[in-house]
């Protein structure tokens, strides 16, 4: 692995700092950002306008071609931006959906009028979008999803349920996963689309989660008339669209907050026993099996960015480290909480220690071990493909999808 810029790449990288040093204000000590616990619509309207600023200097998107709105730039440069932005107090989050997986799908398999259509708009900030793909009886095994959609002439009349829908309740567009046909095999009778949100028999319902928050949805879409020219590739392809999307969202998925130095730093200010948390040699042991973790995590990161940058295909590295990353956050929240004995459990970026970042972490963790794929799902992929182990059995795989027993049968 190489760690260093190429020379082009400093270059780029001293250009990206000098934009975001004139436009943007440094991240304050602690990683504490103004924006933290902002009202959503303000954090959306904040997220709107940094987006467009980018947009309008040509730093939104970067890595997508300057016909859909980007910059042209590579990988590698794309990357550097990343680094280089989060060292500043921008505002984040509710563009990434639209961003890592819904652009993504319609880059690879929409027409040039879809592309001309969306994506600019998408790399601008102007329209949100969201995710339509899990639902209660389909989460884990995607491809025995229920949403019927029924061809009529040249619309497609859809009637279901999804679940774990993020943003779905402000979004403007969505990607959507149907079932056009239970007569053949699960995989083969899927069809995707993009669904404008605020068509009529489309109804999000906000789920208020343990921390507090609500920003994912349950959406009920009844006799939801969708155009076929927004549909997303071929009748029939829609599972070749939707693994498009999943093997983007879980590309990167290997930051984690909190992390080992913030377990460090809660360990260094409080006390025990007179002295800090931190000279306890079991306090010791677990920050340092965390770093280890973590530093193993970006290490393979830096793999696949090396592969990359080297015209390779990645394997599936990322799904390790999501699995790692995952569970150590929950584990260092919990340590976090009893750590703090009694104060571990107010919660609130005004009341709670650290901005209330363990309370919400130790809350929020269990479902971070579903999105993008449970951790039984991830431990598969890589017993199948990392470690070449045989295949789970799957005695549905030739069957159609309307035969296959439910718990109703």
């Amino acid at each position: 692995m190489d760690f260093q810029d190429s020379p082009q790449e400093a270059t780029f990288r001293a250009e990206a700092r000098a934009w975001l040093e004139a436009n943007a204000e440094a991240l304050p000590p602690g990683g504490t950002s103004r924006y933290d616990g902002l009202p959503e619509q303000d954090g959306l309207a904040a997220m709107k306008e940094w987006q467009q600023k980018k947009y309008d200097d040509g730093w939104a998107c970067i890595t997508w071609p300057k016909e859909h709105g980007g910059r042209g730039a590579t990988f590698m440069e794309g990357v550097i931006w990343a680094q280089e932005e989060a060292k500043f107090d921008v505002p984040e989050g509710y563009l990434g959906i639209g961003h890592g997986t819904c652009a993504p799908a319609i880059m690879a398999h929409g027409t040039e009028e879809q592309k001309r259509r969306y994506l600019p708009k998408l790399a601008s900030g102007e329209e949100v979008w969201c995710q339509l793909f899990s639902e209660p009886g389909a989460g884990s095994d995607l491809a025995g999803l229920r949403t019927r959609a029924e061809r009529d002439g040249d619309q497609w009349v859809v009637n279901g349920q999804k679940v774990w829908n993020s943003g779905a309740h402000y979004a403007d567009w969505g990607i959507l996963v149907t079932r056009h046909d239970p007569s053949v095999p699960k995989h083969k009778g899927l069809t995707f689309f993009v669904v404008d949100m605020k068509s009529p028999g489309i109804d999000p319902r906000p789920i208020r989660q343990i921390p507090g928050t609500s920003e994912f949805n349950e959406v009920f879409l009844q006799n939801v008339r969708i155009p076929d020219h927004n549909r997303l590739g071929e009748v029939g392809a829609g599972w070749q669209v939707a693994i498009t999307t999943l093997m983007n969202e879980r590309h990167g998925r290997y930051n984690m907050t909190p992390d080992w130095s913030d377990a460090l730093r809660l360990a260094s200010e409080l006390e025990i026993d007179g002295e800090p948390a931190a000279n306890q040699s079991s306090v010791r042991e677990r920050i340092a099996d965390w770093y280890v973790q973590c530093r193993g995590v970006e290490l393979t990161f830096m793999r696949t960015l090396t592969a990359i940058s080297q015209g390779k295909q990645p394997g599936p590295e990322n799904s390790i480290c999501k699995v790692i990353t995952a569970s150590a956050r929950q584990d260092i929240a919990s340590f976090a909480a009893d750590l703090l004995d009694s104060a571990g459990a107010v919660s609130g970026r005004e009341d709670a220690p650290s901005a209330g970042m363990f309370h919400y972490a130790y809350l929020a963790a269990p479902g971070m071990r579903i999105a993008a794929g449970t951790d039984e799902i991830l431990r598969n992929i890589i017993a199948e493909r990392v470690l070449t182990l045989p295949g789970e059995i799957r005695v549905d795989r030739d069957r159609a999808f309307s035969d296959i027993p439910t718990g109703a049968n």
